[in-house]
């Protein structure tokens, strides 16, 4: 084997000539992936890979300055769903629907229109009562 020669491990480590380890970019977005979990250490990550935990901060932060892509998180677990049961509004026994006229006040003055009366024109009454 050649002394320039590189070779890849199962993980995807690769080993130089002189022994020094070669991080490709997925292998460091996967470990960092790893230290972004809920409870989890960056010193526990950094033992199981045989790195310093500096060295793992470093990589953590070229992927927060946008220079190592991580993978997408785990799929969560699909939602789960409760049914829902909707009973039917009461409707209250005080609700007073105008029956035969709309009355409009404003201090001594009362203004009784149709049931019918659009909106558009009780709004433009209750406007000149106010002015």
């Amino acid at each position: 084997m050649d002394d320039h020669s590189e070779f890849l491990t199962i993980s995807g480590l690769v080993f130089g000539p002189k022994g020094q380890r070669r991080w490709p970019g997925e292998l460091k977005a996967r470990i960092v992936a790893e230290t972004l979990e809920a409870g989890v250490k960056v010193q526990d990550v950094a033992e199981r890979y045989g790195l310093r935990p500096n060295h793992l901060s470093a990589w953590r932060r070229l992927a927060r300055d946008g220079k190592l892509v991580l993978p997408a998180p785990a799929a969560e677990a699909d939602p789960v769903f409760t049914p829902m049961l909707v009973d039917p509004i009461a409707e209250p026994e005080d609700r007073c629907l105008p029956t035969e006229a709309i009355e409009v006040v404003h201090l001594d003055v009362v203004v009784r229109l149709g049931v019918n009366t659009p909106a558009q024109r009780i709004a433009e009454i209750a406007r000149a009562l106010a002015t």
